[in-house]
């Protein structure tokens, strides 16, 4: 019985960066040697045991052969006579694809260490075609590193979109490969690579349809909305946004995909036409509610928002309370920062201030401190308070100016 560390806390320890858990594999064992050393199984499809003192997940080497289609219904072997090469096998990348041993060595039979070094994301063997879901989750490596897809694995990935095994993918299962990718440091390379299969055209239709679609003239007419929104998420991630902002950003201009050829390049109404998409792509992935309104307010609002410096403060108390913002500050802010990365998400503009948001927070934590108490004191807690608190709060800003 031997038990090597395996898969991304052997990358990331070669990578130096943090190691956030271990996976390990036992090879030679058998489920009753494992119970009788007090681990305790919970593996469904195949025998995974958690160890008794740290909890850390060991599984018993196998191999994996498909029955059918999509990315359930294998038959896996967990026979004592497994090795560990055998089972590194069946990883979906080569830098995924490498052991060590309890002394430091690394097991690395299909040449792991080379293509990190290189920053390259290669398939381990021609099994990779057996389960779709590795196409979603190649592209979220290249989120996470920034590395290039070797040929021959994207020529794999184009046959796995070409059988149409990505229908196969639960909701649930892209939405989890989705959200991921969008937290990583280069959120954009998720959808270059899927892109470049094919693979974006048939999990975000919507995304991958502003392709080719010209930006308005004023916006870098050299620009399409498709480069647009990578641009957008670039930004997102050299602003720390959070993964909720930047589903916002990735879906707030859905709706330029379906502007009619004849209004072209300008966009009118795309904001409507962007919540329609959005609530549609949100139904099919099952996007969490939170994040859903979110993005409707960013998809409706964001160009409202751009002319923040415009409006009249009639104006900015409505567009407050239409984003909620009185009930909700903390999702205002991040209203406001899902629209300046949309500001600065065209080239040369990534570093261009966004005073529209400075304008709009000023504007609310004047009205938001108008003395409600008082208002009611006053007039009563009738049904025209909603009206007097309204007109307070647009005087508040009348007088300061903002």
């Amino acid at each position: 019985m031997k038990i090597y560390r395996v898969g991304g806390a052997v990358r990331d320890r070669l990578l130096g960066v943090p190691i956030a858990d271990c996976d390990w594999v036992v090879v030679g064992a058998g489920e009753d040697d494992m119970i009788a050393l007090g681990y305790r199984r919970v593996g469904r499809d195949f025998p995974v045991f958690l160890h008794p003192a740290t909890q850390e997940e060991y599984a018993l080497a196998r191999t994996e052969r498909k029955q059918g289609r999509g990315y359930t219904g294998f038959a896996v072997d967990t026979a004592r006579s497994v090795t560990l090469e055998q089972d590194l096998a069946r990883r979906d990348l080569t830098i995924n694809a490498m052991a060590e041993d309890a002394d430091g060595h690394i097991i690395d039979p299909y040449d792991g260490q080379r293509d990190l070094a290189a920053g390259v994301l290669r398939h381990v063997t021609a099994a990779f075609v057996e389960d779709p879901l590795r196409t979603l989750r190649v592209a979220r490596f290249a989120a996470r590193l920034d590395f290039s897809v070797a040929p021959e694995t994207q020529a794999l990935m184009r046959d796995i979109t070409a059988r149409g095994e990505l229908s196969t993918l639960t909701p649930e299962r892209v939405w989890r490969e989705l959200e991921r990718a969008l937290g990583e440091p280069y959120p954009a390379r998720f959808f270059e690579v899927l892109r470049d299969c094919g693979a974006l055209a048939v999990v975000l239709p919507e995304v991958d349809a502003l392709f080719g679609v010209p930006q308005p003239a004023q916006h870098h007419p050299e620009i399409d909305c498709g480069v647009h929104l990578l641009l957008c998420l670039t930004q997102a991630a050299r602003l720390g946004a959070p993964a909720h902002v930047r589903f916002a950003v990735l879906t707030h201009d859905l709706g330029k995909a379906t502007t009619p050829p004849v209004m072209l390049p300008r966009h009118i109404g795309h904001e409507d036409r962007s919540v329609k998409l959005l609530n549609a792509l949100c139904a099919r992935l099952r996007v969490p509610q939170a994040l859903r309104e979110l993005a409707v307010v960013v998809a409706r609002e964001h160009t409202n928002v751009h002319r923040g410096l415009e409006l009249r403060q009639t104006t900015v108390i409505d567009l407050l309370e239409r984003m909620d913002a009185f009930r909700r500050p903390d999702r205002f802010d991040d209203i406001l920062l899902a629209c300046e990365i949309d500001a600065r998400g065209r080239a040369g503009f990534e570093h261009r201030d966004y005073p529209q948001a400075a304008r709009l927070r000023r504007a609310f934590e004047l009205a938001r401190a108008v003395d409600v108490g008082a208002l009611v004191a006053a007039h009563g807690a009738g049904p025209k308070i909603k009206d007097l608190l309204r007109d307070a709060r647009i005087a508040a800003l009348k007088s300061a100016g903002v």
